[in-house]
């Protein structure tokens, strides 16, 4: 299972928010090429990269920061937030994203999702399946829709998606442990490689999460508060590489 830690960017400067909620911003630090430096000196391969702003606007708007850390660094990066149009995934891709995250605009531009997974391949686009009290939420998490999270992931595995990010919203930031039954009920209906992403608290978690068979798992806040350590990642990459 892949480690892949979270940069979440709001002006500039890495934060993080409690289920999903711009009013509980915390900033952790005001240089996330720094952060990203950090994680690839202590053997990190991957980032999961996120435009809070853009998620708010109607496009990308911290694309800089993507291409400051992807030219700066090796990781691979994973990039979601604003991305809502033809030009929104060019402008990512452009600037050194390696594969990009869509939520909003697979639930209200499904045709313009799917001709991505075509253009690009399934290797390169990730399906943001966050969910809240296991309906589907857009819009930064700012907007709930009706959608069962299930079918939802369902539906684009037949249409040939491969990755899937699902976060728990009511888990996310909470530091309480992730969804391991929402996620054990996904991989038990579907054939996706599963991204976990809310509540990891400490590497129990971790090891938890690559039981159920998740492909890889985004953790943020415990990180930066230090409840899980870059050398208990180490171990656990280690064993699982």
């Amino acid at each position: 299972m892949r480690i892949i830690p979270a940069i979440d960017i709001i002006g500039g400067k890495c934060v993080r928010l409690t289920k999903g909620d711009y009013n509980t911003e915390k900033v952790y630090s005001t240089n996330p090429v720094e952060v990203a430096k950090n994680y690839e000196a202590n053997g990190i391969k991957y980032l999961h990269l996120v435009d809070l702003d853009g998620a708010k606007s109607s496009n990308i708007v911290n694309h800089k920061i993507l291409h400051d850390i992807a030219t700066q660094t090796t990781l691979k990066i994973d990039f979601g937030g604003g991305i809502k149009t033809d030009d929104d995934a060019r402008i990512a891709f452009e600037n050194g994203a390696t594969q990009i995250t869509g939520g909003s605009i697979a639930v209200e531009n499904p045709e313009l999702f799917q001709s991505w997974i075509e253009k690009y391949g399934s290797d390169k686009i990730i399906l943001g399946a966050d969910s809240l009290r296991r309906k589907i939420a857009t819009h930064g998490w700012l907007q709930q829709s009706e959608v069962d999270v299930i079918e939802f992931i369902n539906q684009y595995q037949e249409r040939g998606i491969s990755y899937v990010i699902c976060t728990d919203i009511s888990k996310d930031g909470m530091l309480q442990g992730p969804s391991l039954n929402l996620y054990s009920e996904i991989l038990y209906n579907n054939k996706v490689k599963l991204i976990a992403s809310g509540g990891v608290s400490c590497i129990q978690d971790v090891y938890d999460l690559a039981e159920i068979g998740c492909e890889g798992t985004i953790i943020g806040k415990a990180i930066y508060e230090n409840r899980i350590s870059m050398k208990e990642l180490k171990k656990f990459m280690a064993t699982y590489a």
